[in-house]
C-alpha cells in the first residue's frame, strides 16, 4: 500500500491571444462546484456537468471573438483545461488511471472511457448524420462537441474513447458525452489505496 504524502492536486492557468483571453483554475480533488462563465452559454452548462460529475472543482472565465463564432473560445478553454488537468495529476502516483462510464439522458446513451496515459489519442464515434452542423443553444454547432473533446485530450494526456450509442435530441447527445466523459474521469483520477506508486510497469505515465 502506497504511504506516498498526497499533495494538493490543483492548477491555474491563463492563456490570452488575439482570438480570446481565458483564465482557469481547477481542483480535482474537489466536491464538483464551478463557476464558469465562457461568453458561450451551451458550453457553460456543458463545463458545469463536467465539474459536478467528475467531482472537480472548476472555475472558467473566458472571453473571446463571439462575434465571429464560438469556435475559437471553446477550443482556447478547451485546451487550458487540458494543460490545467495534465499540471494538476502531475506525476500521476497512486491513481486508478482507467475510468469506464455509460450514461443516459432521456432517448440518448453515450458511453466513455479514460486512461490517463500520457499518450493523447481520441477514438469519437456514433453521433448521428448532420448532428455536426446543428446550433445548440443558438450558435454551439453539434461539430464543437468533438473539437473540445481533441483540445482537452491532446493537451491532458489522455487516452479516450467516446461512443454514442442513441439519441436523436442534439442537446441530450452532447450533454450524455460531456457527462460520460466526466464520470469516466472522474473514476481515473481517483486515488486508489492500493496502487503503490504509478500505475504502469513502465514506472511513468
Amino acid at each position: 500500500m502506497s504511504s506516498t504524502v498526497q499533495t494538493p492536486r490543483t492548477a491555474s492557468r491563463v492563456r490570452s491571444t488575439s482570438e480570446s483571453t481565458v483564465e482557469l483554475e481547477l481542483n480535482l480533488d474537489g466536491t464538483g462546484a464551478s463557476r464558469i462563465d465562457t461568453s458561450v452559454p451551451f458550453f457553460d452548462h456543458m463545463l458545469t456537468a463536467f465539474a459536478k460529475h467528475s467531482l472537480t472543482d472548476l472555475t472558467v472565465r473566458a472571453s473571446g471573438d463571439t462575434h465571429i463564432d464560438a469556435h475559437h473560445t471553446v477550443e482556447d478553454v478547451s485546451i487550458v483545461l487540458g494543460q490545467a488537468i495534465r499540471e494538476a495529476l502531475g506525476d500521476k502516483s497512486g491513481i486508478s488511471r482507467y475510468g469506464d462510464a455509460l450514461v443516459p439522458l432521456d432517448e440518448a446513451l453515450a458511453q466513455a472511457v479514460v486512461d490517463i496515459s500520457g499518450r493523447p489519442y481520441l477514438v469519437h464515434t456514433g453521433e448521428p448524420a448532420g448532428f455536426e452542423h446543428h446550433l445548440i443553444g443558438g450558435h454551439f454547432t453539434g461539430s464543437l462537441v468533438r473539437h473540445a473533446f481533441e483540445a482537452i485530450t491532446f493537451n491532458a494526456g489522455l487516452t479516450v474513447h467516446v461512443r454514442v450509442l442513441g439519441g436523436r435530441d442534439p442537446h441530450h447527445i452532447a450533454e450524455a458525452e460531456f457527462k460520460a466523459f466526466a464520470r469516466a474521469f472522474r473514476e481515473a483520477k481517483s486515488l486508489d489505496p492500493l496502487v503503490d506508486g504509478i500505475p504502469s510497469t513502465k514506472g511513468a505515465l
